[in-house]
């Protein structure tokens, strides 16, 4: 893929004297612009919120508009959408840096090189997990489950079945339609609104490449006893088991009693209903278990390119210390395992470091340990002391609201760490709050110490075909 000229912002960049290095903290609001195929996806959700009546047809077709912006382009034009969507996003981190006295490393005008973008195996039908609400459909019927359209603000949100979403598999339509026809025979309503009742939530769906399929419903008890509980549980058992929903052959149905919007294991256990606690699944050459609300990257054949990306540039040697933050259920480190001499890996969901754990003993692996807690909390108590000689190199690959300013302290303090990874599926977004305290002068103020990172590579991985979004690997280096 050709790479494309510097942007007129960057040439004009480049025409400045160096500036004086100034203090993060003096710098007024620095949210970054959103990329060009994020403000489509925008323009689109303003016209929904404009609400009309539209047959079912153009709803669907709105659905996959507002979600999978891209998926009307030939594939080659997507990955070409996003790259220069993600070259916008490095212009911003450029330029922010340029005012914080850094310096452009690339010729291309950019605080790094940007790889043209690594594209996924798989393109339609990838995810492995999806997420489906329960609400009024465009006829109005307040047991449809599919993908909203609209906003809860403008009051105009339309629950839209997910026929024309090309990223989402038909196994996990089939269960979506099955558990509709089993909400709408229910006497029980749908829980549209906490406190307007009703009972019959989400779904979620989970599959893997060995043909399994986990289903988790969520349900408002609102007043109900345990006996009427009960006998809801067997009706849906009974209809995923011996009913018309046999036919998605779940090899595993969760239910869980909820009243908050998201609602952990820990808050609110998941109850299996029926067949196995876990699936599994293969990512290169190691087997994976995954519990009801384990991390697992969405698109599996495209977590194996990730993964390669992540093993080529850590540049990880025998002995190599590997710390993986946010570690979900160990699947970055122990895909590394074999190359360096130890895996430390940190999460915050008990349940995925349980998986962690029996995934690294199932594959025979022993050179990996696993922590639950918040980041914030074990990895400074675990960068204070470290005193260990091995090169040790940081893989963070948080949620899209970024890693803990605590974190973002302790690592940058710790002198062994030299080389940082930062992986994120939406890098204008509180990612860069992130790179920039990470890459920043040493700023009092802020409590950011010891000496910087500085952007030395960044190469995108297409995780997400037909949608806006692209994984980065951001490679940070002092």
């Amino acid at each position: 893929m050709a790479l494309p000229h510097a942007s007129m912002l960057t040439r004009r960049c480049l025409r400045l004297l160096t500036p004086q290095p100034v203090l993060l903290s003096s710098l007024p609001g620095w949210d970054c612009r959103q990329p060009t195929g994020e403000r489509a996806a925008k323009r689109r959700r303003k016209k929904d919120r404009e609400g009309c009546s539209l047959p079912a047809s153009s709803w669907e077709e709105r659905l996959a508009d507002a979600v999978t912006p891209l998926w009307r382009l030939p594939y080659q034009e997507q990955l070409q959408v996003k790259y220069e969507s993600l070259r916008e996003v490095l212009q911003t981190l450029t330029s922010h840096l340029l005012e914080l006295g850094g310096a452009v490393q690339d010729p291309s005008g950019l605080c790094c090189p940007l790889q043209p973008v690594v594209p996924s195996p798989t393109i339609n039908g990838y995810r492995n997990k999806s997420t489906f609400s329960v609400n009024r459909g465009p006829d109005g019927n307040p047991k449809t489950v599919g993908l909203y359209v609209g906003t809860g603000r403008a009051r105009n949100i339309v629950c839209v079945r997910t026929d024309h979403m090309k990223n989402t598999p038909l196994q996990h339509k089939q269960v979506a339609q099955c558990y509709e026809q089993f909400i709408r025979r229910s006497p029980l309503g749908s829980c549209i609104l906490f406190h307007e009742g009703g009972h019959w939530r989400e779904l979620v769906v989970r599959t893997s490449q060995h043909g399994h399929t986990m289903a988790i419903v969520t349900f408002h008890p609102q007043q109900l006893d345990q006996e009427a509980l009960a006998a809801q549980k067997a009706l849906l058992r009974e209809f995923f088991t011996c009913g018309p929903g046999a036919e998605c052959a779940l090899t595993s149905l969760y239910f869980q009693e909820s009243t908050m919007t998201r609602c952990s294991h820990e808050h609110s256990p998941f109850q299996l209903l029926h067949g196995e606690p876990h699936i599994f699944e293969d990512v290169l050459d190691l087997r994976f278990r995954i519990s009801p609300d384990a991390f697992f990257q969405v698109n599996t054949s495209g977590a194996e390119v990730l993964y390669r990306v992540v093993r080529e540039l850590s540049q990880a040697a025998g002995d190599t210390v590997l710390l993986d933050v946010c570690c979900g259920t160990g699947t970055i480190g122990l895909s590394l395992a074999r190359h360096v001499s130890k895996v430390i890996g940190v999460e915050i969901v008990q349940k995925a470091i349980e998986d962690a754990r029996w995934n690294a003993a199932f594959n025979g692996i022993s050179n990996c340990e696993f922590h639950s807690g918040k980041a914030e909390a074990v990895i400074p108590a675990l960068l204070s002391s470290w005193e260990d000689a091995r090169p040790l190199v940081a893989v963070v690959n948080p949620s899209r609201a970024g890693i803990h300013h605590r974190v973002v302290k302790a690592i940058r303090s710790c002198r062994a760490i030299r080389r940082l990874l930062y992986i994120s599926c939406k890098p204008e977004g509180e990612a860069m709050r992130n790179f920039l305290e990470l890459c920043c002068p040493p700023d009092p103020r802020k409590k950011l110490e010891g000496e910087p990172f500085a952007p030395a590579l960044a190469v995108p991985v297409d995780m997400f075909p037909h949608t806006a979004h692209c994984e980065l690997v951001l490679l940070l280096t002092r």
